[in-house]
């Protein structure tokens, strides 16, 4: 999940699971459009949210990483 501010209400954060996100563009606000074909308007930036997105994905990889190395063998 990623942590992002809705426009207006920077002080409640919420978190979004990335997979949902569809396309990230900036209207001036950043808008994002959802797998559900809801639409979002954030605080962050394009960049920011897609930076956030790289960050989650290379988290999970790492961590998927070192369950296997520690476990070499499938768990069943």
């Amino acid at each position: 999940m990623i942590k992002l501010h809705r426009l207006g209400h920077q002080a409640e954060p919420f978190h979004l699971n990335p997979d949902l996100i569809v396309t990230i563009e900036a209207h001036p606000d950043t808008v994002l459009t959802l797998t559900t074909g809801s639409k979002v308007n954030v605080v962050e930036s394009p960049d920011d949210v897609a930076g956030a997105v790289l960050g989650w994905r290379a988290a999970v990889i790492g961590a998927a990483t070192r369950l296997k190395a520690t476990h070499p063998h499938p768990i069943s």
